[in-house]
C-alpha cells in the first residue's frame, strides 16, 4: 500500500479468521475468506481487520500464541488442498457434527485437520507432480529461515516431549546446546520438515486471499501482541532477549498495578523483554517480527502500545500485581529503528486504558493514529468522554466496540444485577437513546451511523455489530479462562441487503472507496 494508509475516509469491519462459516470446525482462508471479501466490497469497505493469526494458545486465545511469527495450521484450508490436488475431496467431508457446529471447535477441528495435513504432506513429498511445488518450497524455507527453523525443531520437539513445557525438558535441549540441536534435528528431520510444510501451505493460501482482497480494494488489517507466550519458540530460540534464570523459568512478569478496579492489580504472567538485550541487536527480533507480519497484512495494530513507553513489572513469586514497579521502554528508539529498516509505519497505537502524556507524545511523534470506542464514552458519569463521536480527530481508527467488549446490542441490552447497577445503565440508555436519536430496535444502525458521519478518516465496526446481534455472539470476555474466541458467522447472516444497506451509508458520508 503505497502512502499513508489511513489518509482518507474509509470503513472496514473486524472480523477472525476462524469465525466464518467452514464445514471443518473453524473458519480458515479458503472460499469463505474469499467470500467475505465480495461481501466487504459490496458493502462499501475498504478494511478487513482480524485478530492476530497465529498458532492459538491457553483457552484457544490468538493473543497467547507459541509463535510470534508462524501461520495458524487451523487456518489452512482443507478445501483449498483438495482443488491442488493434495489431498481427495472425498477426504476432507467432515463428520455431521463437526460440519454443521455452529460455534468454533477448537479441539475437534485439530483433530480432523492434522491427520488430513500429514497425508497432504505425504503426498507432496512423494508425488512428481508436485516436483515444482517442492522446489517452491525450498524457496519459502529460504526465505522464512529467521525463524521457520526455529518454530519447526521447537514444534518438533514438543511433540516428542509429550507437549511438556520447553522447561521440563533434558537440560541439554533446555538450554540448546548445539550438540543437542543437531542431534534432534537429525532424528525429527521428517517432523520438522511437516511443520515446515503448514508454514509454506499457510504462505500460499494466505497471499492467494491477500490478492483477492487487494483486487477488490480490500487492505488487511493484522495485530501485533505486546507480549509473547512463555512456553514457545520465540522464547526458547531468544532466551537472552527476556528476563530469564539458567533453567528458563521467568524472574517478572508483565501486569497492571493497583487502580480503582482492582486493589490488588492484574497478573498477565507473560515473560518480559530484557529491553537492553533488545536495543543491542538493533531489535532484530522486532524489525523481524513486524517485518513478517507485514508482508501478511497492510497495516497492523499495535496491541498495548502503552507497553511501548513503559511495563508494569512484577516478580515473579508475586501473588498479585502489588510488588510491581514500572520499567522504562525504549519505544522511540524501537520504532525509529522499524522505520528506518522497512521505511514505512503503518501502524495503529491501541491505546484504550490509562493513556499518560507521555504515551500520547509517543504515538504522535511517530503520527500513529490511536482508537477511540463508542461504548467506553457513554460510561455512568460520562467518562471517556473523548470516546463521543462529536469529540474525534481525524487521526483516529474509531470503533463500536472491540473484541473484549460486549456487542453493541449486548451492552445496550445488559441486565442489572443490583439496583446500583440498574440506575446505572438506565441513566446510560437514557444519555445514548437521546444521543444516537433511536430505539434499541434500530441502535446498531443508529451507532454505525454516527461513527460514519464522524469526523475520524477511519472507522471500523465488528461484524456482530453490523448484524445487530446480541451477547452471544461476543469473541471473548477478558479474566475468563473458557469459552472465549468461539463465535462464528453463518453464510445466511450476510446478506446482500445487509451489505447493500452499509454501502449507502459509506457513499452518504464519503467513506465509499474508488474501487480498482
Amino acid at each position: 500500500m503505497a502512502g499513508d494508509p489511513f489518509g482518507k475516509r474509509s470503513s472496514g469491519i473486524l472480523l477472525h479468521p476462524t469465525s466464518l462459516p467452514g464445514p471443518h470446525g473453524v473458519g480458515d482462508v479458503g472460499p469463505a475468506a474469499h467470500q467475505f471479501v465480495d461481501f466487504l466490497r459490496r458493502a462499501g469497505q475498504s478494511w478487513w481487520q482480524m485478530l492476530p493469526i497465529g498458532p492459538p494458545g491457553g483457552g484457544n486465545s490468538p493473543y497467547d500464541s507459541p509463535s510470534a511469527f508462524a501461520g495458524s495450521p487451523l487456518l489452512i484450508s482443507l478445501e483449498l488442498l483438495a482443488r491442488d490436488g493434495l489431498l481427495e475431496h472425498s477426504d476432507i467431508a467432515a463428520p455431521r457434527q463437526l460440519a454443521a457446529a455452529k460455534s468454533a471447535r477448537y479441539d475437534a477441528a485439530l483433530h480432523f485437520r492434522m491427520p488430513r495435513l500429514r497425508s497432504a504432506f505425504e503426498h507432496f513429498e512423494g508425488s512428481p507432480k508436485h516436483r515444482a511445488s517442492r522446489k517452491r518450497f525450498e524457496r519459502f524455507r529460504e526465505h522464512a529461515r529467521s525463524w521457520l527453523a526455529d518454530y519447526a525443531l521447537f514444534s518438533a520437539l514438543a511433540g516428542s516431549q509429550q507437549g511438556a513445557s520447553w522447561t521440563a525438558w533434558p537440560r541439554e535441549l533446555r538450554s540448546r546446546e548445539p550438540a543437542a540441536l543437531a542431534r534432534a534435528s537429525r532424528e525429527l528431520f521428517k517432523e520438522i520438515r511437516f511443520f515446515e510444510f503448514l508454514q509454506y501451505l499457510f504462505d500460499l493460501q494466505w497471499r492467494e486471499l491477500h490478492a483477492h482482497a487487494t483486487a477488490n480494494g480490500i487492505f488487511l488489517l493484522g495485530d501485533i501482541p505486546m507480549f509473547v507466550a512463555h512456553n514457545g519458540a520465540d522464547v526458547w530460540a531468544h532466551q537472552q532477549l527476556f528476563h530469564l534464570d539458567r533453567a528458563g523459568n521467568k524472574t517478572v512478569v508483565a501486569g497492571v498495578p493497583p487502580d480503582p478496579f482492582s486493589k490488588t492489580g492484574q497478573l498477565w504472567g507473560n515473560a518480559l523483554y530484557d529491553w537492553r538485550a533488545l536495543a543491542k541487536t538493533r531489535f532484530s527480533w522486532w524489525v523481524d517480527r513486524f517485518e513478517t507480519t507485514l508482508e501478511r497484512f497492510d497495516a497492523l495494530r499495535i496491541d498495548h502500545f502503552i507497553g511501548l513507553y513503559r511495563c508494569w513489572e512484577v516478580p515473579a513469586d508475586a501473588k498479585d500485581a502489588r510488588r510491581g514497579r514500572f520499567v522504562q521502554v525504549p519505544g522511540q528508539a524501537l520504532l525509529d529503528t522499524v522505520r528506518k529498516r522497512l521505511g514505512k509505519l503503518p501502524f495503529v497505537a491501541e491505546d484504550l486504558g490509562l493513556v499518560t502524556p507521555e504515551v500520547a507524545k509517543l504515538r504522535d511523534h511517530f503520527a500513529l493514529p490511536g482508537m477511540a470506542v463508542l461504548q467506553f464514552g457513554f460510561g455512568d458519569g460520562g467518562s471517556g468522554r473523548e470516546h463521543e463521536p462529536h469529540r474525534y480527530g481525524r487521526r483516529l481508527i474509531a470503533y463500536t466496540g472491540t473484541h473484549d467488549n460486549d456487542t453493541f446490542v449486548g451492552w445496550l441490552s445488559a441486565r442489572a444485577t443490583s439496583r446500583r447497577e440498574a440506575a446505572a445503565l438506565k441513566r446510560v440508555r437514557t444519555r445514548l437513546r437521546a444521543y444516537l436519536g433511536a430505539d434499541e430496535a434500530d441502535s446498531h444502525w443508529q451507532a454505525i451511523r454516527q461513527l460514519c458521519t464522524s469526523a475520524a478518516d477511519t472507522v471500523i465496526f465488528p461484524l456482530q455489530d453490523l448484524l445487530g446481534l446480541g451477547s452471544q455472539a461476543r469473541m471473548n470476555v477478558p479474566g475468563v479462562g473458557s469459552g472465549n474466541w468461539e463465535w462464528r458467522v453463518s453464510s445466511t447472516q450476510l446478506r446482500a441487503a445487509v451489505a447493500d444497506r452499509m454501502a449507502t451509508l459509506c457513499e452518504l458520508s464519503e467513506r465509499a472507496p474508488a474501487r480498482p
